[in-house]
């Protein structure tokens, strides 16, 4: 069946192919220019903020190209808590508190994500550059 016969058959006139068409390109629109905002927002740098009892004690690199290391939080009582950083990663490895809940946590790597251990009063948050955090609006 050639497109002549096709056309004859459906009812629809040559026009509304073109039309039709040109309405399907014109959906991927929003695709096209969402992608090219997420290029741009690539720029952006992340860090995570180590606090304790709401003061900043560090604040880690958070990148591709970061090496693998730990540091070691030690407070006045002899409490600790191993933080790992792992490139764009980070996450509290070994706590010396007893519910372990900041160790259960996991990686964390997305802006707004924090990890929390409250014996410790100890909160790592990873925070953007830009100041955004994951799921704000795109103006």
């Amino acid at each position: 069946m050639n497109l002549r016969t096709f056309i004859k058959k459906s009812r629809m006139k040559p026009w509304d192919f073109i039309i039709l068409l040109i309405l399907i390109l014109a959906s991927f629109t929003p695709l096209v220019i969402f992608s090219v905002q997420q290029a741009k927002q690539q720029t952006v740098s992340y860090s995570a903020i180590l606090k304790v009892d709401g003061q900043q004690i560090k604040s880690f690199p958070l990148s591709n190209n970061q090496k693998h290391y730990t540091y070691k939080y030690t407070d006045a009582d002899g409490d600790y808590n191993l933080i790992e950083i792992d490139h764009e990663q980070i996450r509290i490895k070994q706590a010396s508190c007893l519910d372990q809940i900041c160790v259960q946590r996991g990686w964390i790597k997305k802006p707004g994500e924090t990890i929390v251990c409250l014996p410790h009063k100890l909160v790592i948050e990873v925070q953007a550059s830009d100041g955004s955090e994951t799921g704000s609006v795109i103006y």
